[in-house]
């Protein structure tokens, strides 16, 4: 079928008359009913017949009229799609996000974005930051939004740091320990309540032990989720090692309290992760964009 003709009568059809759609279409008069009746001999049947000095639609026309008036208000709205989809006003974005970000930074960093593009769906899983990667590379996500690397999928990643924290170790305010410097292998002979294994802190925590030959700490209690690590040490148990993001204003409230360990200041990476080398679609990338610029 010939969608030109077709549009050609549809303007027709809107504007209820020849004069007013050349005028329209920018398309002199004689040219529009050259090719309105070329497209009558195709279709094999008259769309059009004449009424005073004007034109009338038959009854084929008026039901011809109807589908191209769907057809073309169709194509509106694959035209508004594909306009919305390139500035990434719509789409879907897939987050996978490790503690630290998903409780203490994605709740604004959202709430921003949905302000500005509402007509995107975003999907946010919680996760350790293993898994988080794991997804990325598995292509379950779109973003991995990380504290700290795994780098077992440093191959396959394209790693962004947006900003680093420090990493604390933090005790009750009752303990020996409170607000003092001790050795690495004191600190070490502490009970530990922590994440489960795949928790980036609790791996940089083995790592550094194994940097210092230390003894590895020993985990006496150990939770899933963060929120119920750091409750049991306010409680009096035991000692945590964690982003300063998590605590700070526990140790400002003097719920918890620091401890100093000698030669020791770590920093953790509060990053993007991407597939390396697979564009992002603008909805994913305008919000990569919009982390880079939050404070």
């Amino acid at each position: 079928m010939n969608l030109h003709a077709l549009r050609l009568f549809h303007v027709i059809a809107s504007t209820g008359s020849v004069t007013r759609a050349s005028e329209q279409l920018h398309i002199s008069q004689p040219a529009i009913t050259a090719q309105i009746k070329k497209f009558e001999k195709e279709l094999g049947f008259p769309l059009l017949k004449p009424e005073g000095r004007g034109v009338a639609l038959t009854d084929a026309g008026e039901e011809l009229a109807l589908l191209a008036k769907r057809l073309f208000a169709v194509e509106q709205q694959i035209e508004q799609f594909t306009h919305d989809y390139r500035s990434g006003t719509t789409g879907a974005i897939r987050l996978a996000a490790t503690y630290l970000p998903a409780h203490f930074l994605l709740p604004a960093w959202l709430a921003r974005f949905k302000r500005q593009y509402e007509q995107v769906d975003m999907t946010i899983t919680t996760t350790n930051a293993g898994d988080a990667l794991a997804k990325l590379v598995n292509v379950e996500v779109d973003i991995a939004i990380f504290g700290g690397i795994a780098e077992e999928y440093s191959e396959a990643i394209h790693k962004e740091e947006l900003f680093q924290d420090e990493l604390w170790f933090v005790v009750a305010p009752l303990h020996r320990y409170t607000g003092r410097q001790v050795t690495l292998d004191e600190m070490m002979q502490e009970p530990f309540v922590m994440r489960e294994e795949g928790s980036s802190t609790r791996e940089r925590l083995m790592s550094l032990c194994r940097t210092y030959s230390a003894a590895l700490p020993k985990i006496s209690l150990q939770f899933n989720g963060l929120h119920e690590a750091i409750q049991a040490v306010i409680a009096g148990y035991g000692a945590n090692f964690v982003s300063s993001l998590v605590v700070r204003d526990y140790v400002e409230r003097g719920e918890l309290a620091r401890v100093y360990v000698e030669g020791i200041h770590l920093t953790n990476s509060i990053g993007i992760c991407t597939r390396k080398g697979e564009p992002l679609s603008p909805s994913a990338a305008n919000f990569i964009q919009m982390m880079k610029g939050m404070p």
